[in-house]
């Protein structure tokens, strides 16, 4: 044992403390009460690393020591995949994924059995290991109550499944995935939005929020939502969806799937096997009499030809597209075969998102160490993740960020004359227009989130740019 540790594991005996982050810089603990500044010091030069220490209440120090919960087990009940054991672990799997907000279940199968994980707030977890006898049994549920055909594990499979809990209604999408140790299966929730779809509730700035109330004022044109799976632009999409919904405007949307039913709102979705595609219907629903369209996804150069066509011909067009950043987005379009000044007059704002886990105000801690000095900021103060009975890991919900493309004169002109990237983005700057790296050193700088965090989700700042 090194000197380092000996003296690290002694300073936590005596005082007592508990280590709860540590890197190559910094080491932070938790103690009931403060060490001499003597010994935060000695500390400090044996381990060669910046000291932080938080001083919190007995019982809090003492929920820390506690170890995790044990997930549930059917290794002393198993009877089968149609036993009251099987189905109740199964009513627990799902009630505990509403229970912790995940948006997606994982059940993956290895040489030994299978492992459970939960994603929540965009990161994966382990909730529980599964025997062979049990995976199979498991599997067989899940399938059995999404429709799918138990006897099928060689070819993927969708289905779908719902829970009642609490008195509401939870939808959850299986997909399953033949693998070397057997099928795959994924649940994802859908009913996920079940609070406040007014437009301030979306976590948007007030300067970005107005460029977003002013686009969505417009007759006619076209606005995207862009960003990865999972970063929130469907909640974007239905927030300005209930903002327009009005008994004078007819609303159409074309979604796969149809994640929340907002009434006042023709919803269809797409049915591959009775040959309902999203050109298919978009050309319906132009006949439709529609004043706004919502299109879930601009997927190929048809749905994006019928997009662009529709947001020149009256209606306000509302769509998501996987690109990542709203810069990327011109040149995606471009590659789709939208020719430039077709994409120009129709577009009126492009938005970028992310979701980046948000700091548990009960345990955070403020880092001993600044950030980088090259970053262009007024504070370089920021805070850790520490962890607590309250959060997961230090996080605890998730906090958006945009970056928003208004489309004037300047940046239409730009797209005419297929402007290169960097000179786009250097008019945006000269706008004072946020990047998405820039919105997230806000977040950081005020403690909503972590810079680890942001550069996990968004990337440093030439990958933002």
């Amino acid at each position: 044992m090194s000197a380092k540790t000996t003296h690290l594991k002694a300073f936590c005996e005596n005082h007592p403390a508990l280590v709860t982050h540590e890197d190559r810089e910094s080491l932070c603990l938790i103690v009931m009460s403060p060490p001499s500044a003597e010994d935060i010091n000695q500390l400090a030069f044996t381990c060669q690393k910046k000291i932080a220490i938080k001083t919190v209440s007995k019982e809090e120090y003492c929920t820390s020591q506690q170890p995790a919960t044990p997930s549930l087990s059917l290794h002393e009940e198993y009877k089968g995949e149609d036993s009251p054991t099987t189905i109740e672990y199964c009513q627990a799997i799902l009630c505990h994924a509403v229970q912790k907000k995940a948006s997606d279940i994982h059940i993956e199968p290895y040489a030994q059995g299978a492992r459970i994980r939960l994603r929540v707030d965009g990161v994966l977890y382990i909730y529980g290991e599964l025997s062979p006898l049990e995976t199979n049994a498991i599997s067989s549920r899940f399938k059995l109550l999404a429709g799918a055909d138990i006897a099928e594990n060689r070819r993927p499979q969708d289905g779908q499944l719902s829970l009642t809990y609490q008195d509401i209604e939870y939808s959850f999408r299986l997909a399953t995935l033949p693998t070397r140790f057997g099928e795959k299966i994924v649940l994802r929730l859908l009913e996920t939005f079940r609070g406040d779809l007014a437009l301030e509730n979306l976590g948007i700035s007030s300067p970005q929020l107005s460029l977003l109330r002013a686009a969505l004022a417009s007759p006619q044109g076209l606005i995207i939502v862009t960003g990865p799976t999972g970063s929130g632009k469907t909640a974007t999409l239905y927030s300005a969806l209930n903002h327009l919904n009005s008994a004078e405007r007819n609303l159409c949307s074309v979604e796969d799937p149809i994640e929340l039913v907002i009434p006042g709102i023709n919803q269809t979705q797409i049915n591959l096997k009775a040959g309902l595609d999203f050109p298919t219907i978009l050309r319906a629903l132009l006949r439709q009499d529609p004043d706004i369209l919502m299109i879930g996804e601009i997927r190929d150069n048809q749905t994006a030809d019928i997009a662009i066509k529709a947001a020149q011909t009256g209606h306000l067009v509302l769509s998501t597209l996987h690109t990542n950043s709203t810069i990327e987005t011109l040149s995606r379009l471009t590659q789709m075969g939208v020719i430039e000044y077709l994409a120009a007059s129709a577009l009126r704002l492009i938005i970028a998102q992310r979701l980046v886990r948000r700091l548990c105000v009960r345990c955070r801690i403020q880092s001993p160490d600044p950030l980088p000095s090259y970053l262009a900021l007024q504070s370089f103060e920021h805070w850790l993740a520490i962890g607590c009975r309250f959060c997961v890991s230090g996080y605890l919900g998730r906090h958006a960020l945009f970056e928003l493309l208004p489309v004037d004169a300047a940046i239409r002109h730009a797209i005419i004359q297929r402007t290169c990237p960097q000179k786009i983005r250097a008019l945006l700057r000269e706008r004072e227009i946020q990047n998405l790296f820039e919105a997230g050193l806000n977040a950081v700088t005020q403690g909503v989130t972590t810079y680890q965090e942001l550069l996990r989700v968004v990337g440093g700042e030439n990958e933002a740019a």
